[in-house]
């Protein structure tokens, strides 16, 4: 009876639909957090970092705890099932389900407290890895289950794994790192789980907990021979129920290990108590190069007798693909010698330092002892590459823990696919097992990619399918049956890190047997009835290659699309936009909170729908009908990406390389298609065709700053704030009447004067062409060959969808450069965002040579400042102007690799200290930081770390900032007055030249 009630309600949560029952009308009222059963926002939840989709009836964003198990309640009594949710980043599908998701990670994150004598802590599920660590790190004491996705990736949601992390060598598992949990059944019951006697004589627990509690060591003791005879002997075994925390010779039993693995399946949880340990000191790492991946795999047993903490595998596949991304080609290029098949990164961590370099020592000695050379025949070339950088080393971390989205950035159809990643074999099979496993692999017709912990003989394998065809999805499950059959062989577990899911669930009979399976159920029935919780996974889960399941169903479809930018990179529809959206894995990096600059509107909101995950998945609904008719350009669709600021930092540090920037003005474009364009998008659109006028204007067009009723009317129908002042305009707008100035036999330079700093800063101009006509650069000033309008890079106009009218001015700019950039003159621009126009969106409208040739010469003026000075051609008299400057990157100077050039150009002024703001976007972002529905996001991005910062710096400390809207935000948010560079320089011009003798930029560079 129970089972066939549990099966009724999966299935009636299967079948209502959003609008039934008034459960969402019930949430609502009695819960003061977020509920959500809108078609777009349960899209966003249909999906985790694993390759299938199952749309939720409705999500809840709970924010106390208790309103999170009045929600559970609340769902219970309409019949409904509940899954819980940390990051998403599951990789097997454990957290998506068709019942009500509750999202833990937006306001359930809290440190409770920190024991720092009995170095533990006790957390709310949601609270984020890294947080976490943050927080101890002041007390000198970390949490090591450290996983890749540790930015993103909740307490929670590890425990609902059992994760592992990378140096689990040392550490161990979650299950082994989890004191006690807090946790809820699925009626309610909230119970303690912990330590416990066999006889359970000091527990006190209520609700049926003791019989609870009582019927499990039970059932441990009944079937402690089953489980010490089927449960694998490797320390990264995952699958299925922790059933060996409850045998007798486990005492004391720790009941909280049950919970541990066992994918929010058995109870709700509140709270966990936390294992800590020291933080580490000091490292060395061995990066062991290898001719041979079968030698490779064969060493790892050999190089663990050193202890190191971890052994990852990076392999060829894995190498190369980083070799093009630009976030890793420096540290590949420091850490990898010539062309290695595989390498092995060891890591020692002692305290002693000198201890770690002796094992680095001795690394080396025993490749040698193994047969390997750097001048060896391939199957044992190899050898050691040293490193002791703490920053290098902070780097390989990086590149490996980055591992999984450097897999998935191939842009074709078929990509690594996650099913198999997780098998874990005693060490001595590793080779043999990876061996036979390419072999298996060739004879399905693909290949697979290999990564991660080499010390554990668990290996993230990937074989590179393409899941929307048929022949692939057979091939996978063959691959699948074939691999875990060789598993059983070596007596390893099928499921070593990333928990069980739809994708392993179902092969827990052929690798534990019906009997362990049956304890299993067992342990479902006991804790949870009537089925309510995260129903499918570990037991009666539906087969793997349900393609009903998939991201990709059989009748996924993307209709041809008109596009207006250049997709051509990837495949499928609008010319590859399809295939450009589709590159999103759903790991979750954009969920980060601190570090580079991808996702500042996540970063304000903590969203779903406001990260680069929920618009990629948004928009990949969308295009494939998932959402209803022209969705693409819907007011729902707006919504969704209203709060992207086009910062472009996911251009850079998406390891898959999503570009939202450029997806955001498709959906732009496709909405002024559809509806036209609001007076807001006219007046930021053409401002360049409009802004030499206004100037002739200014008092009165300026009138409106001054105005209450102005900025009302302003706000009321162009949607302009009013509580921001627009930037003011000018009469004396920057003009040259020359078009070159500087020494005629200097070498050539054309500068950019773009339309906000010609109009709005002409100071910066100015100030640009003082520091390179004193440096002795013969500066250029095109005019446009038809009209007098100045030139402009169309960036407002892209900014409102307007690709035709950005296209006509960059055609414009192209035809007056092409001659210089022809004869290899740099193009330099003052405005980051204009400039790099010309590096991004000019070469997604026009692949003619000429607009190549100019986007190959276009150059900030720091990069220019730079490459001229490491070249030795820089020649600037210099004077201190102030003790020290404090800098905020514009989003583009991060995501193009040119901001590094603004602290060097800076650090030439003598005396002056750089200090870097570490602040993700600034808010201002162009025009967004205007809107009255902006505004308050806008803010709360600049408070994040931008403003504070300014606030702290002293009133002789210089702020500086390319960007003209982050000058504008730090202004109005810290009533301080922010510099670009090229005035610094030409106020250090100036004191130069009332201070002798001056000194040279080139000769004495200043390195503070």
């Amino acid at each position: 009876m129970a089972a066939k009630a549990a099966e009724n309600r999966q299935n009636s949560a299967r079948d209502k639909s959003a609008d039934d029952s008034g459960l969402a009308a019930r949430l609502k009222r009695e819960i003061s957090g977020e509920v959500l059963f809108d078609p777009f926002s349960r899209g966003r939840y249909a999906t985790d970092a694993s390759f299938y989709q199952i749309m939720p009836l409705g999500v809840v964003i709970p924010r106390t705890m208790d309103e999170a198990l009045s929600a559970l309640a609340i769902a219970r009594d309409h019949g409904t099932t509940v899954t819980p949710r940390g990051g998403g980043t599951s990789q097997c599908g454990q957290a998506i389900n068709n019942g009500v998701v509750v999202d833990f990670s937006k306001h359930l994150n809290r440190v409770i407290s920190i024991d720092v004598a009995s170095r533990s802590c006790v957390v709310e599920p949601g609270m984020v890895l890294d947080d976490l660590n943050r927080h101890l790190k002041k007390h000198g004491l970390w949490f090591p289950v450290d996983v890749s996705t540790a930015s993103r990736a909740t307490i929670g949601g590890m425990a609902g794994n059992n994760s592992c992390g990378g140096r689990s060598l040392r550490y161990g598992t979650m299950r082994d790192n989890t004191m006690s949990m807090e946790a809820a059944l699925a009626d309610g019951t909230l119970l303690q789980f912990g330590e416990v006697a066999r006889d359970l004589s000091p527990v006190k627990a209520g609700g049926g907990g003791l019989a609870l509690f009582r019927d499990m060591l039970d059932l441990g003791e009944r079937e402690a021979e089953e489980i010490a005879a089927r449960f694998p002997k490797v320390q990264r075994r995952v699958g299925g129920y922790n059933l060996d925390a409850l045998v007798p010779r486990n005492v004391p039993n720790n009941l909280a290990h049950l919970l541990v693995g066992s994918e929010g399946t058995l109870a709700f949880t509140t709270k966990l108590e936390l294992k800590l340990w020291p933080l580490i000191r000091n490292k060395a790492v061995g990066v062991c190069h290898f001719g041979s991946f079968y030698e490779a795999m064969d060493a790892a047993q050999h190089l663990i007798k050193l202890k190191p903490i971890a052994v990852e595998l990076v392999d060829r596949t894995m190498i190369a693909l980083g070799r093009d991304i630009a976030m890793f080609q420096p540290v590949i290029g420091a850490a990898i010698r010539g062309d290695p098949d595989a390498v092995l990164v060891v890591e020692f961590a002692e305290e002693d330092q000198a201890e770690n370099l002796g094992r680095l020592k001795r690394l080396s000695e025993l490749m040698a002892d193994l047969g390997f050379g750097w001048n060896n025949s391939p199957r044992k070339l190899g050898g050691v590459v040293e490193v002791t950088d703490p920053a290098l080393q902070a780097g390989i971390a990086e590149f490996r823990a980055a591992g999984l989205n450097v897999m998935m950035s191939m842009k074709q159809e078929g990509k690594p696919v996650s099913f198999v990643e997780d098998c874990a074999v005693p060490l001595p099979n590793l080779a043999d097992y990876t061996a036979r496993l390419n072999d298996i692999f060739k004879k399905h017709g693909t290949s697979g990619t290999m990564y991660a912990h080499a010390s554990e003989g668990c290996l993230h394998v990937r074989p590179v399918l393409n899941l929307k065809l048929e022949k692939d999805v057979k091939a996978m499950r063959a691959i699948a049956e074939e691999a875990f059959a060789m598993v059983r062989e070596y007596k390893g577990s099928h499921s070593g890190e990333h928990g069980d899911g739809i994708v392993r669930s179902e092969f827990h009979e052929t690798m534990f047997g019906q009997r362990i399976l049956a304890d299993f159920k067992e342990v479902k029935r006991r804790f949870d009835p009537e089925n309510v919780l995260n129903p499918g996974k570990i037991i009666n889960a539906p087969k793997m290659d349900d393609r009903s399941l998939f991201r990709y169903r059989p009748d996924y479809r993307v209709g041809e699309l008109n596009t207006v930018l250049d997709w051509s990179a990837y495949p499928g529809a609008g010319g590859g936009f399809q295939g450009a959206i589709e590159m999103c894995n759903n790991n979750g990096a954009c969920r980060k909170l601190e570090g580079g600059v991808m996702c500042p509107s996540y970063r304000a909101t903590r969203n779903e729908k406001d990260v680069t995950r929920g618009r990629a998945n948004t928009l990949r609904l969308a295009i494939s009908g998932q959402l209803g008719p022209d969705a693409l350009a819907c007011d729902e669709m707006m919504e969704t990406m209203k709060l992207c600021v086009s910062c472009k930092a996911c251009r850079h540090e998406c390891p898959t390389g999503i570009d939202m920037a450029k997806m955001k003005i498709e959906v732009l474009a496709a909405r002024a298609a559809r509806i036209g364009l609001s007076l807001r998008d006219r007046l930021v659109g053409y401002l360049p065709r409009y802004a030499d006028l206004a100037a002739r204007f200014a008092p009165l067009v300026n009138w409106r700053n001054n105005s209450l009723i102005l900025r009302e009317l302003f706000e009321r129908f162009a949607g302009i704030s009013a509580r921001r002042a627009l930037p003011a305009f000018r009469r004396d707008v920057f003009k040259s009447e020359a078009e070159a100035i500087g020494p005629a036999a200097g070498r050539e330079v054309v500068l950019f004067a773009d339309t906000f700093n010609r109009v709005y800063e002409r100071e910066n101009l100015d100030a640009a062409l003082r520091v390179l006509t004193e440096a002795g650069y013969r500066v250029h000033l095109p005019k446009p060959s038809k009209g007098s309008r100045s030139l402009c890079c169309g960036r407002t106009f892209l900014s409102a969808g307007l690709v035709d009218e950005a296209r006509a001015e960059l055609d414009r700019l192209v035809e007056a450069y092409a001659p210089f950039a022809a004869r290899g003159v740099p193009i330099v621009g003052l405005e980051p965002s204009c400039l790099l126009t010309l590096r991004d969106e000019l070469l997604s409208l026009r692949k003619d040579d000429d607009a190549k040739t100019v986007s190959a010469h276009a150059m900030l003026f720091e990069e220019f400042l730079v490459r001229e000075a490491e070249a030795g051609r820089l020649r600037l008299p210099l004077s201190g102007v102030a003790g020290k400057a404090l800098v905020h990157g514009h989003c583009h100077q991060k995501s193009f690799g040119a901001f590094k050039p603004v602290e060097k150009v800076l650090r030439l002024i003598p005396g002056l200290k750089v200090e870097t703001v570490e602040s993700s976007c600034c808010g201002m972002a162009g025009a967004f930081g205007y809107g009255a529905d902006t505004y308050d996001a806008s803010m709360e991005m600049a408070e994040l770390s931008l403003l504070p910062a300014v606030r702290r710096a002293d009133d002789d400390t210089l702020i500086v900032a390319d960007g003209t809207s982050c000058r504008h935000q730090i202004k109005e948010g810290a009533r301080r007055n922010a510099l670009h560079v090229a005035r610094v320089l030409a106020m250090s011009l100036e004191r130069a030249k009332s201070n002798h003798p001056p000194s040279s930029a080139t000769e004495e560079p200043n390195h503070g």
